[in-house]
């Protein structure tokens, strides 16, 4: 072939990806890629650099395909050489770098995918209990709620608190309320019950159970260690509780609150899991006192099923009194298990509320007369007894 028709002609040099130069920094092939690609005889066509030699008019000579797209006729497949290989790494990563990974995902899918997420976490009212928590959250941000002059927040106690607590008496305690019509619908009350558990978990429990069957708030009578505790004393005043004397009990009584009372205290608790079931002395009728003077009915509480969440096998005195507590519960998992001995037992529970102990027929001047506070609160204690010894015999096993 002429030297003339040879530099005219397409070169496409072996193992450089059919780029004329490749690894000279020049344009044009070497000589030895010339000699090597002259066998294949690609059909001749001029080369871009062509017009830098012989300038020609623009509107005399069309515009030359590029390369890639003029193929030999004759070339078999697999010979047919390619402007760009079919699959080369280096040139996907290239084209794929820049691009965001959900910037081809459609706007749809993401709304069917929110939607779905909703349902799963609200439910099918998804779209109320969303506007409900972005009203609550705007309430909450701006300051418009209100809290009692004990500390109570309502809101944040039916929201949180009590949505906290329910999936916990219901699939791991299954608590189970009867006597529910005992309560009165409207005006004080004064809820009398048991006290056991080692933690306090049965006042919790008490507090859900009202308000789930009733629609009404327990405000619970707290012992001064809850509310000397830094974190645990703001919670309790959030969630209704307040400090275990007669003048915020008589107070709360007269403005026609529901009021919860734990008379065992400490002693009910941390007794031993050999005593379980076994009512521990009532103080002084404190509580009594407090009805008699504001005429509200009395009603007891029975729950059975809060002994077996943590059984207390033994105490360490010494360390108790070094962090300032009434006792330092051992149990069969704790300390020895650490932290997993924490998990409470998922006993069953039963809680009955008994018939209510009128206390109207009393004058206010009776509540400071010590034998008729002394035989109320026999009855009451009385009464809760009674019922735990009917409970745990109707009771079919400790965890179902």
């Amino acid at each position: 072939m002429p030297d003339a028709e040879r530099n005219d002609a397409q070169v496409i040099p072996i193992g450089t990806s059919g780029r004329p130069g490749r690894g000279t920094g020049r344009d044009r092939p070497s000589s030895a890629a010339r000699g090597l690609a002259a066998t294949s005889k690609p059909k001749a066509r001029s080369k871009p650099t062509a017009q830098k030699t012989a300038p020609k008019p623009a509107a005399a000579k069309p515009v030359a395909p590029k390369p890639a797209a003029v193929e030999p006729a004759t070339a078999p497949p697999e010979e047919q050489p390619s402007a760009v290989p079919p699959s080369t790494p280096g040139r996907e990563a290239a084209t794929t770098e820049g691009r965001h990974p959900l910037a081809g995902v459609p706007v749809g899918d993401w709304l069917s995918a929110f939607q779905t997420a909703a349902v799963e976490v609200f439910g099918e009212q998804w779209e109320r209990r969303l506007a409900e928590m972005m009203a609550f959250v705007r309430r909450r941000l701006a300051g418009e709620y209100v809290v009692d002059e004990y500390g109570f927040d309502s809101e944040v106690t039916e929201r949180f608190f009590m949505a906290a607590l329910r999936p916990i008496a219901e699939k791991w305690f299954r608590v189970e309320v009867r006597g529910v019509e005992n309560i009165p619908t409207t005006g004080g009350a004064l809820v009398v019950s048991n006290h056991s558990g080692t933690v306090p978990v049965d006042g919790l429990m008490t507090m859900l159970s009202v308000h789930d069957e009733t629609g009404r708030f327990l405000r619970p009578l707290g012992a001064d260690l809850v509310f000397r505790m830094p974190v645990v004393s703001t919670l309790a005043r959030k969630g209704g509780a307040t400090l275990a004397c007669t003048e915020d009990a008589e107070r709360m009584l007269s403005g026609g609150e529901l009021v919860g009372v734990w008379p065992e205290g400490f002693k009910g608790i941390g007794k031993p899991f050999s005593e379980r079931y076994r009512l521990q002395r009532f103080g002084r009728g404190g509580f009594v006192s407090a009805a008699l003077r504001t005429g509200v009915p009395i009603v007891p509480l029975s729950v059975v099923g809060a002994e077996e969440i943590y059984p207390l096998v033994g105490n360490i005195p010494s360390l108790a009194r070094l962090f300032g507590v009434p006792y330092l519960p051992i149990t069969p998992f704790f300390p020895l298990l650490g932290p997993l001995g924490l998990v409470p037992l998922p006993s069953k529970w039963l809680l009955e509320f008994g018939e209510p102990i009128r206390t109207d027929a009393y004058s206010a001047a009776e509540a400071d007369d010590p034998m008729l506070v002394f035989n109320v609160t026999d009855q009451v204690r009385e009464t809760i007894q009674q019922t735990l010894f009917s409970l745990l015999r109707q009771r079919q096993g400790v965890f179902r």
